[in-house]
């Protein structure tokens, strides 16, 4: 099969477009034919191996090389195959989710408990668009962030690809929902169904004099204590990231704000954005995007062997909503 290959560290020029052997869905693993693939500062990470403090952190990347050679953290395609004691699916079933070797490829393996029936009103770019930047803002709403009707949110970072989730799953749990953005996507976020936005190139969201019970920071643009500003005092902030850098950085911010609230009196916490109960998450979100209370908003489509150009134009980090491949 064809597959775009990571064999060190490196620029998107380090993606290599090849033949290797199709995978093999071992006991509990499905087979998915790829149809579609989205592109995320997930995969650019791993890519560069960067920041490179991470490299020293268990899950994080390799020390001196990446720790798999296909990157792609969201497919949505068919079952090809499955392994032993899989009852879940069955060849030709239109599934969407995280698999176990990477996206960037024509067939991957995924366990069953990271894939779910894809959502019937989306097609496989738009369904593709969904599983790390969804359930990244389902978690850090409805569990870090225990959201309830009613609340008063705002989502710091409104315009990118966790942002437009969490501003539309905000409104779905019954909040009102501010929205941090550039000038440039204001009328985007609006559109979303944020009830407020604030242009950060215009006002300072800390300065402004609201309050609100949940604040999802995505962006990290500004340190806690100015956050806190703007919180309730009984409020949750909510770090999801931060600012990108070489050595430290997102990982030092989300280390800054930890350090911080612990001496808030608002309560403080990091949202989890690894692999966890995933097919879980996928179903509650199948629900909200079936019912038209979400949708995913994809910025541009690149076809498989532009996977690279993809990469490297979502690393410029301006692109509102997702990107998605063609496979």
């Amino acid at each position: 099969m064809k597959a775009f290959v990571l064999r060190s560290y490196g620029s998107p020029d380090q993606l290599e477009l090849t033949e290797i052997d199709k995978p093999v869905p071992g006991p509990g693993e499905v087979l998915v034919r790829v149809r579609a693939t989205s592109v995320q500062p997930y995969d650019w990470h791993f890519m560069r191996g960067e920041p490179y403090t991470a490299r020293l952190l268990p899950g994080g990347p390799g020390l001196r090389r990446p720790p798999f050679s296909v990157l792609g953290a969201d497919i949505a395609g068919e079952v090809e195959a499955v392994g032993a004691g899989v009852t879940e699916f069955t060849p030709g079933d239109e599934v969407y989710g995280m698999p176990k070797q990477g996206g960037f490829a024509e067939y991957a393996c995924a366990p069953v408990s990271q894939l779910a029936p894809k959502p019937g009103n989306l097609s496989f770019e738009e369904a593709a668009a969904v599983p790390l930047a969804a359930g990244t803002a389902l978690l850090a709403l409805r569990d870090h962030g225990r959201i309830q009707p009613g609340q008063q949110v705002l989502v710091n970072g409104a315009s990118g690809g966790v942002g437009t989730f969490a501003v539309q799953l905000a409104k779905a749990y019954g909040a009102e929902v501010t929205g941090v953005c550039s000038t440039h996507n204001v009328d985007l976020v609006r559109s979303i169904g944020a009830d407020e936005v604030v242009d950060y190139t215009k006002e300072d969201f800390t300065r402004t004099g609201r309050r609100y019970d949940l604040l999802v920071d995505i962006a990290g643009s500004r340190p806690l204590r100015a956050c806190r500003r703007v919180l309730a005092r009984k409020g949750t902030f909510v770090c999801v990231g931060g600012p990108a850098g070489r050595w430290l950085q997102p990982a030092g911010h989300v280390f800054a704000t930890l350090a911080a609230g612990a001496f808030a009196s608002q309560r403080v916490v990091v949202a989890e954005v690894v692999k966890c109960d995933t097919r879980r998450n996928l179903l509650t979100l199948t629900e909200f995007i079936e019912k038209g209370e979400v949708n995913p908003v994809i910025d541009r489509r690149f076809p498989f062997e532009e996977i690279p150009a993809a990469v490297r134009y979502q690393e410029e980090g301006h692109a509102p909503g997702k990107v998605v491949i063609a496979v």
